[in-house]
């Protein structure tokens, strides 16, 4: 699906540490309709995951999240974005270091952009987070599908230590934090 074939669909990309945890907290979300894992931001056609995990594609881990604005809006999207990892620290989620695990919006329109800028900014200012936000906000021009063994992989793999250790503590937070947001 692209942005032309959407519908009552929008499109937002975040990358925020490992895709894993980033599709298992926003595919949880009412309104959102779809969650795909990929790569976005860098310079490499077509990458794979073993490229990706090189550093040096430019690309970073990420996710196109379909949502319906009528149900949750790009501000409540941005919400759940800053509020289930760091964006304090430069291209790092937990162990998961790397430029492929930064930080990062890529906005589809002006209107994200202003969005996201502004509150970026508004967060900086309230001294919400100990350190400086180093979340990158550029434009979308890029997204390539990752391999299908990625798609929806907590929900397929949830006794993988990786779940079990990094994402199932996450989603537990995020649940309690997010409850009225979640799909029934």
């Amino acid at each position: 699906m692209n942005d032309q074939d959407k519908g009552s669909f929008e499109i937002a990309t975040f990358g925020a540490g490992c895709f894993w945890c980033v599709e298992a907290v926003f595919q949880s979300l009412n309104g959102v309709e779809k969650v795909v894992s990929g790569y976005s931001g860098g310079h490499v056609k077509n990458p794979t995951y073993k490229q990706v995990c090189t550093g040096t594609t430019g690309h970073a881990e990420v996710c196109q999240i379909h949502y319906k604005p009528d149900i949750i809006s790009f501000v409540e999207l941005l919400e759940v974005f800053w509020s289930t990892h760091d964006p304090t620290t430069l291209n790092r989620q937990g162990n998961d270091v790397g430029t492929q695990y930064r930080s990062v919006i890529f906005y589809h329109n002006t209107e994200q952009k202003e969005i996201a800028e502004n509150y970026k900014k508004k967060l900086d200012n309230s001294g919400a987070f100990p350190g400086a936000i180093v979340t990158e906000i550029t434009p979308f021009e890029n997204f390539y599908i990752a391999e299908d063994y990625h798609q929806e992989f907590y929900d397929l793999n949830p006794d993988q230590p990786y779940c079990t250790y990094v994402i199932q503590p996450k989603m537990e937070k995020f649940k309690k934090v997010f409850s009225d947001k979640l799909k029934k």
